[in-house]
């Protein structure tokens, strides 16, 4: 008797099998069974004992290779029930022929789905062709992979389905280049559902991580004008705080990315400004101050960096003034640099946000009234970050 009704295309029914051999993948009672009643049901019943079976390793090379040709006359059967049943059960077998693989991941999206998002057998071409010809369905099944190439999350990204692009960027395990981030954020930074995954990203490059800053920071400046009121210079004045002090927040303990690369960054978009350079120095940044005043000054670091530790009253203000930073904020500076030169971290426990804190408060105090020394503007400043820092030390 033929296995029940032909495949697509004219396949083949089940290969010949010599006696004694089905009994080892499928019991006698199965194959009897399957005889007598070659319903869908009773396929589905047999592939799914098949299956099992042939993920297993108790098949000889023989005996696999037979289980092998009956799973492939299966995988084209016309009724849907058996195709699946094969897909629940083969979906992350390691030893999949990779032709199976690929029949099973190009059928309806019930059959193929999941065997795209966990079939390791799948290559990096096969997913980038089901990218290119499939939908969102299935672009998102890869997406959901516990890993992805560069390669394939590129395609992903071009194939400009947000839903799926949300899905890759907020996979840990997905390998995305910094073209391919940069892809994103210029074709998706106007999309909450991209850019808040993005956000929670860990290791983002510098480049990406600051302009999806400027990109929060501008939303909320619409947020802050269009639903509280508040007039404009006065949002934009909140957002640039926000915004640089998050900027500045990129160079947190435990990231590696580098000060000299988001100065660089910063200053090829812009947004290199004398107001985050002297917050960073505020917040005992000294090295984003050297880096950020010499390119501000048009210098080499190693020319700023002597210039504002020069023990004399003249290095600093010269670098300052070319560097085109208001006259008033020199005190400040000067003030913050000398308490950095007398002030060191202690390797305690929250021994950055102790330094910060110290220096903030020692510049506060340096005269008895601070306001002589530094300006009115300037000293609010300074005790808008002292005040920030200190509730944040305390819930620390």
């Amino acid at each position: 008797m033929k296995y029940g009704r032909p495949a697509r295309g004219g396949a083949a029914p089940f290969p010949p099998i010599r006696k004694g051999q089905m009994s080892q993948i499928l019991t006698r009672t199965d194959v009897q069974a399957l005889l007598d009643d070659p319903s869908a049901a009773s396929r589905a019943r047999a592939a799914e004992k098949l299956a099992v079976q042939y993920g297993g390793d108790t098949l000889s090379s023989e005996e696999r290779k037979i289980a092998e040709d009956i799973i492939r006359v299966m995988a084209r059967d016309l009724e849907q029930d058996v195709r699946e049943t094969l897909s629940r059960n083969l979906k992350d077998c390691a030893g999949l022929a990779h032709d199976i693989a690929v029949t099973m991941a190009s059928d309806v999206e019930a059959v193929s789905l999941p065997v795209i998002r966990y079939s390791g057998v799948l290559t990096d071409a096969d997913l980038i062709q089901i990218v290119r010809s499939r939908g969102p369905s299935q672009q998102t099944a890869i997406a959901q992979r516990a890993t992805v190439s560069e390669a394939v999350a590129d395609a992903l990204v071009g194939a400009g389905d947000e839903s799926v692009v949300s899905t890759l960027v907020g996979n840990e395990g997905a390998a995305i280049s910094e073209t391919t981030f940069r892809r994103v954020v210029e074709e998706f930074g106007g999309s909450e559902a991209v850019t808040r995954p993005l956000t929670r990203r860990a290791n983002l490059p510098v480049g990406i991580a600051e302009r999806l800053v400027n990109i929060v920071s501008e939303r909320l400046r619409d947020e802050l004008v269009t639903r509280h009121d508040l007039p404009p210079e006065v949002a934009t004045q909140v957002v640039l705080q926000s915004r640089e002090r998050a900027t500045l927040g990129l160079l947190g303990d435990g990231n590696a990315m580098s000060v000299s690369e988001l100065v660089a960054h910063l200053d090829r978009n812009g947004r290199l400004t004398p107001s985050i350079v002297l917050r960073a120095l505020c917040m005992g940044d000294v090295e984003f101050f050297e880096a950020g005043s010499a390119a501000l000054a048009g210098l080499q670091v190693d020319a700023a960096r002597a210039l504002i530790h020069d023990d004399g009253p003249l290095g600093l203000p010269a670098l300052m003034k070319r560097a085109a930073f208001p006259d008033s904020t020199i005190p400040v500076a000067r003030a913050a640099v000398d308490v950095v030169r007398d002030t060191q971290y202690d390797g305690q426990a929250h021994d950055r946000e102790r330094f910060r804190r110290r220096m903030l408060e020692r510049v506060l105090t340096r005269n008895e009234d601070p306001d002589a020394l530094l300006g009115e503007d300037n000293a609010e400043y300074l005790l808008e970050r002292l005040c920030g820092l200190q509730g944040a030390f305390r819930a620390a």
